[in-house]
C-alpha cells in the first residue's frame, strides 16, 4: 500500500463495464487503487451498498466525486488529464462525434448485450428467453454497423486519434467477444478490435485486473456485468 493514497479509487468486477475505467486509467498512466468485488456485488458484497446503493460497478471515487456510469468516467478522466489527448474539446470539429460515441457505447451498444446475458445466463431456467436473447443480439449487431462504417474510413472513431470514445466502444466489443458475437462483425470492426487489443494500456489493464483479483481473493473467471 503506498504511503500517499492514490487519487483515484476504482471498484471493479472482472470483465464488467468498469473495465472501461480501468483501461482509461492505464492509458492516462494515473495512479489508482483497484478494489475488486465478487459478482454480483449487490448480493455477494453487501457492505459495498454503503458506498454505492445501486450495488453496481463501476464506482470511481476521486475526492468528493462519486461516479457510477462507465462512459461518464471515461469522459471525466479524459477531461481531467487533457495533456494525454484522450478528450476532444468543444473547439474541435469532432466534439459532437466524440460525445455521441461515448453515449452510444453504453446506451446503444452495451445495453442490448446485457439483455442477451440476462436471458441466456442470469435468469432462472424457467425464465430464460432464447428468442429475446437472439433478437437483442441482432439489435446490437445492427447498431454496430455505425462502427463498421466509421472504421472502414479511419483508424479511430473521431478526431484522427485514439480517444476515450475508443475505450468506451472498445469495451462493448470486448463484451461481444465474451458473448460469442464477434464472428458476425464486419472486417473493419475486426481490424479495429485488433488495434484496440494491441494497445499497451489494454494489456496492462487486463494484467492489473487479473493480479488484483488473485491478490484480493476474487474469482478471475470473466463475469460480464448485468444491471437488471
Amino acid at each position: 500500500m503506498p504511503d500517499t493514497p492514490a487519487p483515484y479509487q476504482l471498484h471493479h468486477c472482472v470483465s464488467a463495464r468498469s473495465f472501461r475505467a480501468l483501461w482509461i486509467l492505464e492509458e492516462l498512466q494515473q495512479p489508482y487503487e483497484l478494489l475488486m468485488l465478487p459478482f454480483p456485488p449487490r448480493a455477494l458484497a453487501r457492505d459495498y451498498l454503503a458506498l454505492n446503493p445501486l450495488g453496481t460497478v463501476p464506482l470511481l471515487r476521486h475526492g468528493a466525486a462519486r461516479l457510477t456510469e462507465s462512459a461518464a468516467i471515461c469522459e471525466y478522466l479524459a477531461a481531467r488529464h487533457p495533456q494525454a489527448g484522450l478528450s476532444v474539446g468543444a473547439h474541435e470539429s469532432d466534439f459532437g462525434a466524440y460525445l455521441n460515441w461515448l453515449h452510444m457505447s453504453d446506451a446503444t451498444l452495451t445495453f442490448p448485450q446485457t439483455l442477451v446475458l440476462r436471458y441466456t445466463h442470469f435468469e432462472p431456467a424457467e425464465r430464460l428467453q432464447p428468442q429475446v436473447a437472439q433478437d437483442y443480439a441482432r439489435w446490437f449487431l445492427a447498431r454496430l454497423r455505425a462502427v463498421e462504417a466509421t472504421v472502414e474510413q479511419q483508424e479511430w472513431l473521431c478526431a484522427t486519434r485514439f480517444t476515450a470514445a475508443d475505450v468506451a466502444v472498445g469495451y462493448a466489443l470486448m463484451l461481444a467477444v465474451h458473448l460469442g458475437l464477434s464472428a458476425q462483425w464486419g472486417p473493419a470492426t475486426q481490424a479495429y478490435w485488433q488495434r484496440l487489443q494491441a494497445r499497451p494500456a489494454f494489456a496492462r489493464a487486463l494484467a492489473a485486473e487479473h493480479g488484483a483479483a488473485l491478490a484480493q481473493g476474487v474469482p478471475t473467471t470473466p463475469s460480464p456485468l448485468l444491471r437488471p
